[in-house]
Parts: C-alpha cells; structure tokens; sequence
C-alpha cells in the first residue's frame, strides 16, 4: 500500500497569515512534515491588522509565547473592547466590550432583567454591568481571570499591537529547522496533469519548489487560489459598501485607552489604535460616495497628534473566495477573503482557518469530502462575521449623507433580518453553532445602534419589583469593586512589557 501521507507543505506569502500558519503547521505537526515559506522582501505586506480579539491568546498559548516578551517586542497595549461612535445616530457612542455582562439568573440571560427594569427614569445603562465597560471607561487594565471571592467573571482581553512585528515575532520564535524559508518571487505555478492539483512553483531565480499541500496567503492577489486555480470571488459590496481605506501613524499621547475607537465618518468610519510607540489611525471608506483626496482631509482632520508620514492606500473588494480549499491549496487571510476591520476579526480568520485544516488535516488526494465540509464551514464563519458588521452599517437612523441614507434603506441577508427581527419583537438572540460572536455582542451591537426590544423573557418577571432592585444593584457593587482593583492602563502596559524592544 503506498504512502499518501502529506509530507511537503508549500505557504506562499509571509506577513501575519503566513508566518501564523508556518508557526502553528510546525507546532502541531512536528517533524514529519517539511514546512517551506516562499516570500520576497521586494513585496510589502499590508499590515494594518493592528487590533484583535481575545481569541488570539489562545494561539499564543499553544505556541508557547510569553504574553510580556510578545507585548514588548511588538510595541502593544491592551483591548477590553471597541468603541463606536456615530453609527446610530450623530453623538451615539457606545461599547462592544469582550466578556460577560451581568450575572446568570435562573434560565433568562442577564440583559432581559435589564430589558424589565430599564423603563424607569435614571435606570442605569445595560454598560454599568460590564466589568470591562467599566474598567474601559476609566482606562484601567490588568489580567484578571477571576474576581476573587465574587461570582462576576474576570476581564476578558485582547491586543493592539504592530501587525508586521507580530509576523516577525512568529517568525523568529519558530524552532530552528522548523520552516525554511526560501527567498523569491513565483513566476509560475505548475498543474498536474490530470487532477489539476498544484505540482510545483517557479521561481524567478529559477528554483523550483514542490510540494503535496499549498497554503496561498499571498494576498488580495490569491497567486494560486485564484491566479493558478481559478476559483472565484463572491462580492459583498451590495452590503458592506466601502472599498478602500487609508492608514496613517500619529505620534503617542493623550490618554492610553484600553479599547479601539471606530469613529463613523460621512462615508464610512475613522479607527484609532493606541500602541506603545504610536498611535494607529485609518480611514475606511466608499470611493463612490467619497473621493481619495477627501479621504485623506477628514482623516488627518480627525487625528488626536501629530502624523507620521503620509496616508498609505490600500483598495479592496468585501467578499470571499466560493472555496478557501480547493484541490491541493487553501487559501488563508487576505487570499481567502476580506472584511473590514471594524470588528477586528481579520487575524482572527486566519487563526481558525489554520485550527480548520489541522483539525482536518488531509492526505496527498485530498478527500474532496473532506475539502467541501472545510469548505462548508469556513463559509458559514465568514457569513455569521459579514452578518455581524452589516449591523453596524444598516441599524443607522442617520440620514446626513447619501452613504448613510443609503446603508440604513439597503436590503440585507434573510439570515441577518431574521436576527434583527427576533430581538425587535422578544428581545431575544441566539448564538449559532460555532459563530464566532456570541449572544452578549450581539445584544451591544443591537441596543448600541438602537435596535430596542418590543417585550423581555417571560422568566424575568419572576423576581418582585424589590428582588429586581436588589439583584441588579448588587450586580453594579461587585463590578465597581472589581474595576477598582485594577490600575491606570498606561502604569500596567509599562510595568508588565518594561521599555519597547528594539
């Protein structure tokens, strides 16, 4: 019986998705398997995926990073959530913030005895539940697992840091011998005959690299995805409008905040990232209602110091690719798809779509079974993510500018409308399968762009006025208790990473 073991696996493209994808390959498939990583200096790498979400510390466990040594290295802070400001209504602002918010109660989620008790004057905001709203609100940090001798849940975190020195840091911290590295450009790649698989890459120094598996994170390009294999786009515009961005440096000050801003602009939305040796801006907007040199005004306009240079542009097309895995190639980050970064989740695609294929990881024939089930469930996490970032877009009431008139008047996925539906008419929201947001984002996300309930949970009216006065209220004790144990944000960033790596 021949071996069909994949023993080659060929990544073209380095930045964040490709050394994320060599660092967790080499991690989890050890020895067995030759890892090889194609990548010219000559080609930039985008590197504006600067914040993100708490599921990252997960990968950096597994690869057995040290939270401190990534944190210097990559000049970063800490995320508690992201604040939106303007989406709703001009002067709205509100915080999606990571964790829990209240605490259980029977079988109805926390936020319907909020939805009961909110009626009445001077009721505290659904935020005043929230142990990282509340630490966000006065740019306090530190890790906080648990609340000691409390039932509220600890604090629930992520990063802002460089997104290029984080590809450099997963680089050099891959054992030795672990990926080789080959430096060049693909000029060809070359098609069995047959199957169509891809056999091998040439490169422009005349190298030659085969390999059993490819993993394509080569860009928005999608060099074999789409140059060699010819998969197809599936185009998202209709619903997620915008389509270029420009990304800008400003010097560090003001206040460190523990959060990213995204800031609702005339024709999309202005991101603010604190890191440790300057501050991230961009601007993400649609060209159809905006013009470039516009752009670039309203964001420098909008900056809280002093730019760094000049606006870098970046264009693109929302959407994803009709198969991330076809034949013998995948394709992971920007050569899979893109959503913008308003919700941080493009680090996050790519971390999943590498757990994906190590969790199916194939043999040199490549069951297309198996492929269509990858398939099958990349796509249904890239619809729930496009789903969820349409909200931000479609519950608007503003109508100041034709962008905005025209996302809040635009049709939306039958998925979404039910969604919205459900919670309008009972409150109620339902996590599904393995989505990557759960119920507590989405029930912000809601409210936070005024999508207000018709009725709570029936199970909420079990408690008597006073047991509804006395539960909440002791909710907002334990969670100003424990905000107040944590310090300023700035004073931990520099007690915990010490002075910037070089």
């Amino acid at each position: 019986m021949s071996d069909t073991r994949i023993r080659q696996v060929v990544i073209v493209g380095g930045g964040t998705a490709g050394w994320m994808a060599a660092a967790l390959l080499a991690q989890a498939l050890g020895a067995g398997v030759a890892i090889r990583l194609v990548e010219s200096a000559e080609i930039g790498t985008v590197g504006v995926g600067e914040a993100t979400i708490p599921q990252i510390r997960h990968i950096n466990r597994f690869l057995g990073i040290d939270e401190d040594d990534l944190l210097r290295f990559v000049h970063g802070t800490y995320k508690l959530g992201v604040q939106l400001n303007g989406f709703g209504r001009l002067g709205d602002s509100y915080l999606h913030a990571f964790g829990d918010i209240g605490l259980p109660l029977g079988l109805a989620p926390f936020h319907h005895y909020w939805l009961r008790s909110r009626s009445r004057a001077g009721a505290p905001g659904l935020w005043a539940y929230s142990l990282n709203a509340a630490a966000a609100a006065e740019n306090r940090f530190a890790p906080l697992e648990t609340v000691p001798d409390s039932p509220i849940g600890g604090i629930r975190y992520a990063y802002h840091f460089d997104a290029s020195r984080y590809a450099q840091y997963l680089r050099e911290h891959i054992a030795p011998g672990a990926v080789q590295r080959i430096e060049g450009k693909v000029t060809d790649v070359r098609l069995r005959a047959g199957d169509g698989f891809i056999e091998s890459l040439q490169l422009a120094d005349g190298q030659v690299v085969e390999g059993d598996f490819f993993i394509d994170c080569s860009g928005f390009r999608g060099l074999l995805i789409e140059g060699a294999l010819n998969t197809g786009y599936e185009n998202w515009q209709h619903w997620l409008p915008c389509d270029r961005a420009l990304a800008i440096g400003s010097a560090p000050g003001g206040p460190m905040r523990p959060y990213t801003q995204a800031s609702a602009r005339t024709a999309g939305w202005q991101w603010r990232i604190p890191l440790r040796h300057r501050t991230g801006n961009g601007h993400v907007y649609c060209s159809r209602f905006l013009s470039d040199d516009e752009a670039a005004a309203q964001l420098l306009a909008n900056l809280e110091t002093e730019p760094l240079g000049d606006p870098r542009p970046l264009r693109f097309v929302t959407g994803m690719r009709r198969l991330a895995w076809n034949r013998n190639c995948l394709a992971l980050g920007l050569a899979a798809g893109f959503m913008e970064p308003l919700e941080s989740t493009s680090i996050h695609l790519v971390q999943s779509g590498v757990s994906r294929l190590l969790a199916m990881f194939p043999d040199r024939h490549c069951d297309r079974q198996l492929a269509d089930e990858y398939n099958r469930q990349t796509r249904f996490e890239y619809e729930r993510v496009r789903d969820f970032l349409i909200l931000h877009y479609k519950a608007t009431e503003r109508t100041d500018t034709p962008f905005w008139k025209q996302c809040g008047a635009m049709e939306i996925p039958p998925s979404l409308a039910r969604r919205i539906d459900l919670f309008r008419r009972t409150g109620m929201v339902f996590r599904e399968g393995d989505e990557l947001f759960a119920e507590t984002g989405w029930v912000q996300v809601l409210l936070g762009q005024r999508i207000e309930p018709q009725h709570h949970h029936p199970l909420a009216d079990a408690l008597t006025e006073g047991q509804l006065d006395g539960f909440l209220a002791d909710v907002r004790t334990l969670v100003g208790r424990a905000k107040n144990m944590l310090p300023p944000h700035h004073e931990f960033v520099a007690r915990a990473a010490g002075s910037l790596a070089a």
